[in-house]
């Protein structure tokens, strides 16, 4: 029985570690489609949720049958679907992927993984306390992170564009409400058929307002075919199911902590083929950010 549990840690610990270097990729990936090939970042997210919500809602269908219209029972529950859809799964997905855009897959990456800070922020205001001890040196540490990154420590100027500091704080944000606001629908039903359902809505929504797949603009070759492939496939469908398949394994905390290596990644990658610039000062705000993910998920 011990060596079953120490499998099941250990199968769990791989999971959450390899999808977080997965999303890492998939973020490099979608800088080459932006910056080489003209892809636009709506059409890759529109293409990526429907992919993914497909696969999963099909999935999902096949191991729980008739029970993954149960959703859609209750007028709250198909409110709060869909509202997850749109202000979450879609939100977060346009806001990263235009910030990677307007910048580069690192300082997307980055800047998004502030959103663990919100989220402690969110509830020391919604519990009318001030932030615990750790949790202040991560706020701390995540506001030093941030002004090292877009000043490079020069208060009189930006070191990336406006628009890259929008969509990268937007996209911290989205994150926050993505880790928020599901809750009680994950309380209710599994987490495969939330998920689903919340991305194939949130594709749709993109689809019908800005872009359907089926509209496809750049420059399409083989370097093109496999990125986009990477990102639809190992980037999404296949990360998403090991990443819960190991908050299952081990828990949300631990998975979390472990899929920090998505920045790290994406920052190592974006410096090595992606030529990205950095320099000493971007090195040390990163740190700081990543550092107050270890803080937190190590509180809890």
């Amino acid at each position: 029985m011990q060596i079953n549990q120490k499998q099941v840690l250990t199968k769990g610990i791989i999971y959450a570690v390899v999808a977080g270097v997965l999303w890492g990729v998939s973020a490099i990936c979608a800088q080459f489609l932006f910056q080489y090939r003209e892809i636009e970042p709506r059409w890759l997210v529109s293409a990526r949720l429907l992919f993914s919500g497909t696969m999963l809602i099909l999935y999902s269908s096949i191991t729980h049958g008739k029970a993954v219209f149960d959703i859609f029972k209750t007028r709250m529950d198909t409110i709060q679907v869909f509202a997850f859809g749109i202000c979450g799964m879609m939100g977060v997905q346009f806001m990263y992927f235009t910030a990677i855009q307007a910048s580069n897959a690192a300082t997307a990456t980055v800047l998004q993984y502030l959103g663990p800070v919100l989220i402690a922020s969110y509830y020391a205001l919604r519990r009318r306390r001030w932030p615990a001890g750790r949790e202040r040196i991560a706020i701390v540490l995540a506001v030093l992170g941030t002004f090292l990154l877009v000043t490079h420590g020069d208060i009189s100027k930006l070191s990336i564009s406006k628009p890259a500091l929008f969509w990268g704080l937007g996209g911290a944000m989205a994150l926050s409400f993505n880790s928020i606001f599901p809750i009680s629908l994950l309380r209710k039903f599994e987490s495969t058929i939330v998920l689903g359902w919340a991305m194939f809505i949130g594709g749709l929504t993109i689809s019908c307002l800005m872009t359907p797949p089926w509209a496809v603009s750049g420059i399409w070759d083989l370097s093109t075919f496999m990125a986009t492939g990477f990102i639809l496939v190992f980037g999404s469908l296949i990360a998403f199911y090991l990443y819960l398949n190991a908050i299952h394994m081990i828990g949300a905390e631990i998975s979390s902590l472990l899929a920090t290596v998505q920045p790290l990644s994406a920052t190592i990658l974006a410096v090595l083929v992606m030529g990205v610039p950095f320099i000493l000062v971007d090195y040390l705000g990163a740190a700081c950010i990543i550092t107050t993910i270890v803080i937190l998920a190590r509180k809890k």
